[in-house]
């Protein structure tokens, strides 16, 4: 195997900004120094010589001085509606690669309201929604009770709570306000999709012609050559149900390490094959490269039929409780094999690697 150049870009919670008003979930989709060290590991157990930098404003520097073959990139940001896309549209102006998505599709992503938008225009199943920038204005007719409130530009459930469910016009002006204070970004309301949350994560490239747009023909062949889907992973909500309905930013955060991850998820063969179809759709669709995650809600008033909630093209990474590390591992991939597989992905989808 061929020895290459790396450097790992990521934002270190330690490093973060301190903003004045800020949520105190503000950066928690951050990254660890473990999670950085396990990862630069893995890299140099492949072969390859490895650097971690920084993802702020040294970056356009260090980068530089570095003078990598590629980026293995898992920068978060700190500013702005598009901040996952700022070191990626640096990199492209560099011309230097990186693992993962490309710029439009890590600002698409990461506006949940525009993706819904996206996969709606497909007639992809996704919930009904509606963003809200004041906290006055009319819900939707289309919409009704309950609904689900949490911003629109946040990870790791960030604003996520047993709160988030409204069940009437008065909760759901309270949460509104909540979020728009916290967050200071639109906030999205959903219907509320009661039933099973089930996520699966992915690693390759489509082979074929692979435009950002479904086949017409809608008995035609379905286009998922070139990805490998992991086994779908839930999560037991159950001991929580008091206190924490749904997947919460407390248990992804505070309770990541004792939650019970139950993978593969006990799915027939009929469900996993519609989740991993729709899984390639929405990675088609979003223009999406090398790695992703996509979130499911199954109703469970619809014959657990399978409503998509968003797609993660920066999955984390962090060793045993990151989704798509523990949905490798159902599937018989270490951590150090799954980093490297992301990191050979895309090598072979710029040519520098057969």
């Amino acid at each position: 195997m061929r020895s290459f150049k790396v450097a790992v870009l990521a934002n270190l919670k330690k490093n973060a900004p301190k903003i004045s008003g800020m949520p105190p979930d503000q950066w928690d989709d951050l990254d660890s120094e473990k999670t950085i060290t396990v990862l630069c590991d893995a890299l140099r157990s492949g072969g390859h010589q490895v650097e971690f930098l920084e993802g702020d404003r040294t970056l356009i520097d260090t980068v530089r001085k570095f003078n990598p073959d590629i980026c293995f990139n898992i920068c978060e940001g700190h500013y702005g509606d598009a901040r996952e896309a700022q070191v990626p549209a640096l990199l492209e102006m560099l011309r230097i690669p990186y693992t993962g998505s490309q710029v439009l599709t890590l600002a698409l992503a990461l506006d949940k309201p525009m993706t819904k938008r996206i996969l709606h225009w497909h007639e992809l199943p996704t919930p009904k929604f509606q963003t809200f920038e004041r906290l006055d204005e009319p819900l939707n007719d289309d919409l009704s009770f309950p609904l689900f409130v949490k911003p629109s530009r946040e990870g790791t459930g960030m604003g996520v709570s047993a709160k988030s469910i409204v069940k009437d016009e008065s909760e759901l002006r309270q949460q509104i306000e909540i979020m728009l204070q916290g967050y200071t970004e639109p906030v999205l309301v959903e219907e509320y999709i009661e039933g099973r949350e089930v996520t699966v994560g992915l690693v390759g490239n489509l082979i074929g012609p692979v435009a950002r747009r479904l086949p017409e023909n809608s008995e035609a062949r379905r286009m998922q050559a070139g990805l490998r889907f992991f086994p779908p992973m839930e999560v037991d909500l159950s001991p929580y149900l008091e206190s924490d309905a749904v997947y919460s930013n407390r248990l992804k955060v505070a309770l990541a390490e004792e939650l019970n991850y139950i993978c593969p998820a006990p799915l027939d063969d009929d469900m996993q094959d519609e989740l991993n179809w729709l899984a390639a759709a929405v990675f088609r669709v979003t223009g999406a490269y090398d790695v992703a995650r996509v979130d499911f809600r199954l109703n469970a008033h619809e014959n657990w039929k399978p409503y998509i909630l968003e797609i993660n093209p920066l999955p984390g990474l962090s060793p045993d409780i990151s989704d798509i590390v523990i949905e490798a591992k159902a599937d018989g991939m270490d951590h150090t094999e799954l980093v490297n597989m992301i990191l050979n992905t895309a090598l072979k989808r710029y040519g520098m690697l057969d």
